[in-house]
C-alpha cells in the first residue's frame, strides 16, 4: 500500500521525500473523449500529478438531479490519471471560482435568499454536506492508500479573500474526514498575511497562489506555514480573457524563469493552467470589480497546452525547466493532424426567439430565478400604452444585455457592461425585450446575484406593468429549427434574432475552428453540441469544436444570431484566432 503524508520539510511518499509537479486540467472544460490525450501530454511535459476542481453546478444543475456520467464522470477522469501513472489533486470547493459560472455553485442554491453562502449557516452546510458526500463517494476509493491516484484534497478555495468563518472550515474538514478522506488536506490563498491567516485553520496545510515574485511570496507563505513543504498550488502561467478586452498572454521565457525560481527553492507546484480548455455551452463566468465583464468562451489561458490540446512554446520552456529537477520522458508530443479549412454559405432558418409565450402574466418582469430557468435567454413582452410620441424606457437594471423590439422591429440594445439601463423607443402596440444573462459572477460577494430585468420598468416615469416571460434555450430551438428546415434556403432573413445553418463535409472526425468574423453576437452549435457564445467585440474570433462532436461526412453547423450577420458565411480555419494581445 502506498502512503502519502506531510513531513517536517517535505511531502512524503512511502516515507520518502517527494515533490509534486502538477498541472491543472478541468475535466468539465474538456470533451471526455479527449481527457486521456491531455493527461498524457502533461506527463510528457514532466508532470507527475493532475489537479482538478469539481464544479457542483455541472454535477447538480437542479437540486437532487445528481449526474456523474459522461462529461461529469469524475471517477473516469481520475482513473485515466491513474492509468497514465500519475497522481491527482481534487479541489471540490464547494466554491471554485475558476472563471466558471457562479463560481461552481448551483443557481438553485444561490437563489435561496435565506442561505448565507460560504459560511457556517446550517442551511448552507446541509446542502454542502450532501454535495461533498457524493463527491467523496467517488474520490475516497481512489485515494493513494487504496491504490488510486488521489494524494491531496483541498478544503474550500481562496477562502481568505472572502471570509474568516473558522467554524465553516472546520465543518468542511469534519465532513471530509467522516466521508473517508484520509489523504492530507490543504487550503490555498494568495500570499497576503490576512488571506493566509483567515483562509485556513490548524490541521490544514496552507499553500499559495501566485505567478511572480517567487522568493517574496514563498517567504510570506512560510511565515504562516512554519513546517512542511512549500507549495504554489496555483502557479499562474497565463490569464483569462473577457469580452471586449484583449487576449492575455505571458512570455514563455519569463514564466519559465519564475517556475525555475520556484523549483530551485525546493517548492512543489501546480501549474494553473496546464490546459485551460473551453467554456462550452453557457458555462462562462464573469467578474465584477466595479464593472461587469463576462468571460469569453475560450479558456485557453495562454497555457502550455492550448485550447485544442497542442503544445505551445511555453510547454517546451516549462519542460526544459522541469528536466533540471526531475526525470522527463524522452517521448515527444506527436503533431496534431491539420485542422480543415473550408467555407460554406449560411442559409437562413428564420426567427428563433418566437416561442409561444408562457401565458402567465406578471405585474413586473420576473427574474430568471423566479422563472426557475437555466436557459440563458428570457423574452419579456408587454402591451404599450397608446401614444404617438417616442418615450423613454427605463429599467432598474438589466442583467446582462437586452435586445428591444417594438411591434417586431428592432429598436436598440441595452448593455450592463456599458452601464446602460434605458432606451428611447418609438410609439407602438407591443414591446419585446430579449434578455441574455451573459455569465454569472464567479468571484467575491456578487455570487448568486439574480438575472433578468431588475427593479421593474417605466415609460416616461410611469410604471409599465403586465409582462409575460418566456425562457429560450438555444440547444432546444436549434434542434427545432434544424428539424423544420428552411425550404430551398432562399428566404430572406427576418428582422431581429435569426437562425442560420450550413453543412460541412469531413473525411474524418476532426477538431474545428469556426471563424466568427462577420457575425454579430449569439451562439453556435455543431451537430447539436452547443460550442458557446461569440461576440463581434472580441477578442476571441474562433470557436473550438472538439473532434468527438464531429463525424465523417456531413456536419451541421447552426448559428443563432441575436443581432445581425454582416457576412452570412461559415469559415473553418486551421488554427485558433484569440484576438489582439497587450503590447
Amino acid at each position: 500500500m502506498t502512503t502519502f503524508s506531510i513531513g517536517e520539510t517535505d511531502f512524503l511518499r512511502d516515507a520518502e521525500p517527494h515533490r509534486i509537479l502538477s498541472g491543472a486540467i478541468h475535466y468539465f472544460r474538456v470533451h471526455p473523449d479527449q481527457w486521456a490525450d491531455r493527461i498524457r501530454k502533461a506527463r510528457l511535459m514532466g508532470l507527475n500529478t493532475i489537479e482538478t476542481y469539481v464544479a457542483w453546478n455541472a454535477h447538480e444543475p437542479r437540486r437532487g438531479a445528481w449526474d456523474a456520467t459522461g462529461a461529469n464522470d469524475l471517477g473516469r477522469f481520475l482513473d485515466l490519471v491513474a492509468a497514465e501513472g500519475m497522481d491527482a489533486i481534487v479541489r471540490p470547493g464547494p466554491y471554485i471560482c475558476a472563471e466558471w459560472h457562479n463560481g461552481g455553485l448551483p443557481v438553485w442554491l444561490t437563489r435561496d435568499e435565506r442561505i448565507r453562502l460560504r459560511s457556517s449557516d446550517p442551511l448552507f452546510l446541509a446542502e454542502v454536506g450532501a454535495f461533498l458526500r457524493r463527491v467523496y463517494e467517488i474520490v475516497a476509493p481512489r485515494q493513494v492508500d487504496h491504490g488510486g491516484p488521489v494524494v491531496l484534497v483541498q478544503i474550500e478555495n481562496e477562502y481568505g479573500a472572502y471570509g474568516d468563518d473558522a467554524a465553516y472550515l472546520a465543518e468542511l474538514v469534519r465532513i471530509t474526514r467522516a466521508s473517508g478522506i484520509t489523504v492530507p488536506l490543504t487550503t490555498v490563498d494568495q500570499p497576503q498575511d490576512r488571506m493566509l491567516r483567515d483562509g485556513s485553520i490548524p490541521g490544514l496545510h496552507r499553500t499559495g497562489s501566485f505567478g511572480s515574485h517567487v522568493e517574496r511570496r514563498l517567504a510570506t507563505l512560510r511565515a504562516h506555514q512554519s513546517t512542511g513543504p512549500l507549495m504554489c498550488s496555483e502557479f499562474w502561467d497565463g490569464w483569462f480573457d473577457w469580452w471586449s478586452g484583449v487576449h492575455h498572454t505571458t512570455s514563455p521565457d519569463d514564466a519559465a524563469a519564475e517556475l525555475d525560481r520556484l523549483l530551485a527553492a525546493g517548492a512543489s507546484v501546480n501549474i494553473y493552467m496546464f490546459h485551460g480548455g473551453t467554456n462550452f455551452g453557457v458555462t462562462n463566468g464573469a467578474n465584477h470589480k466595479g464593472r461587469y465583464l463576462p468571460i469569453t468562451t475560450s479558456y485557453d489561458y495562454d497555457a502550455p497546452l492550448d485550447e485544442a490540446g497542442d503544445p505551445t512554446a511555453k510547454f517546451h520552456a516549462f519542460r526544459a525547466v522541469i528536466a533540471k529537477y526531475a526525470p522527463v520522458p524522452d517521448a515527444e508530443v506527436p503533431p496534431s493532424a491539420p485542422r480543415p479549412a473550408a467555407e460554406a454559405r449560411l442559409r437562413p432558418l428564420g426567427a428563433w426567439t418566437d416561442a409561444p409565450a408562457s401565458g402567465a402574466v406578471h405585474a413586473d418582469p420576473p427574474t430568471f430565478e423566479a422563472l426557475d430557468t437555466l436557459a440563458p435567454l428570457v423574452r419579456y413582452e408587454a402591451e404599450l400604452p397608446p401614444g404617438d410620441e417616442p418615450q423613454l424606457l427605463v429599467f432598474g437594471e438589466v442583467r446582462d444585455a437586452a435586445h428591444v423590439q417594438v411591434d417586431g422591429i428592432p429598436v436598440g440594445r441595452i448593455s450592463r457592461t456599458a452601464g446602460e439601463r434605458s432606451l428611447r423607443i418609438p410609439p407602438g402596440r407591443r414591446i419585446t425585450v430579449l434578455v441574455e444573462e451573459q455569465g454569472r459572477v464567479n468571484y467575491d460577494h456578487r455570487l448568486g446575484e439574480p438575472k433578468g430585468l431588475m427593479g421593474g420598468a417605466e415609460l416616461d416615469g410611469a410604471p409599465l406593468r403586465s409582462w409575460t416571460a418566456t425562457p429560450i434555450d438555444p440547444t432546444v430551438v436549434a434542434s427545432e429549427l434544424e428539424a423544420a428546415g428552411s425550404g430551398d434556403g432562399t428566404s430572406a432573413a427576418t428582422a431581429g434574432p435569426t437562425g442560420w445553418t450550413a453543412e460541412i463535409a469531413l473525411d474524418a472526425p476532426s477538431d474545428l475552428f469556426l471563424d466568427t468574423a462577420g457575425w454579430g453576437e449569439g451562439y453556435a452549435l455543431v451537430n447539436g453540441f452547443l460550442l458557446g457564445r461569440y461576440r463581434r467585440t472580441g477578442p476571441q474570433r474562433t470557436l473550438f469544436a472538439p473532434a468527438p462532436v464531429t463525424r465523417t461526412g456531413a456536419n451541421t453547423i447552426t448559428v443563432l444570431e441575436l443581432d445581425h450577420l454582416e457576412d452570412p458565411t461559415l469559415r473553418l480555419v486551421p488554427a485558433a484566432l484569440l484576438g489582439p494581445t497587450e503590447e
